[in-house]
């Protein structure tokens, strides 16, 4: 995988490629209902962000209506920011299997987009994004939202899934960084 990345693939994309390099990374956090999407830019001093927020569907939308506009909304911010690698939510064990399956459902779509944009995509589970970002792997949604807002010197503190979505780009550029690597950190 850290080949495929320092291969410079998308080399027409900000930033030098390389998993040492400054990265645009955008953070997805799947959900049918509210997909929450976070763009950083790693050049910086301080990570800067270049794009956050979270893609709503109603209650009342079809399974097909919210798959078409999460992969649409999707390819627009892939195409506005073009990110250099994506970092997307691990799955979690679901007790209801109904609720398993479509929360599979939204991140097959996010997964398409960025296999489409041939991205390369890192999985990160849910409890170690909370322990590299708040350090402690079962912190609450606003306690990472702080920390996300504080980390990216944001003016205000952002959307829950946004900024999962974010806290989820900050662990994999931490984790790329990293001299040594990290096993919950996988290409998906």
């Amino acid at each position: 995988m850290q080949q495929r990345i320092a291969s410079g693939k998308n080399a027409d994309q900000p930033g030098p490629a390389g998993p040492s390099g400054p990265q645009v990374i955008l953070g997805i956090d799947p959900s049918l209902r509210g997909t929450g999407y976070g763009v950083i830019d790693t050049a910086p001093s301080t990570p800067a962000t270049l794009s956050q927020g979270t893609l709503r569907c109603p209650a009342d939308w079809p399974l097909s209506r919210c798959l078409r506009f999460i992969s649409e909304s999707l390819e627009a911010v892939v195409q506005d920011t073009r990110p250099t690698l994506a970092a997307v939510e691990g799955l979690f064990h679901a007790q209801n299997v109904r609720t398993a399956l479509v929360m599979s459902q939204a991140r097959g779509a996010a997964l398409a987009v960025l296999g489409r944009a041939e991205l390369d995509v890192f999985e990160i589970s849910p409890r170690k994004v909370k322990q590299a970002i708040v350090g402690y792997g079962a912190a609450q949604k606003e306690a990472v939202a702080k920390m996300v807002q504080t980390r990216l010197s944001l003016p205000e503190l952002p959307e829950p899934d946004a900024a999962d979505a974010l806290a989820i780009a900050l662990t994999c550029a931490q984790s790329l960084d990293s001299p040594i690597p990290d096993k919950a950190v996988k290409p998906v």
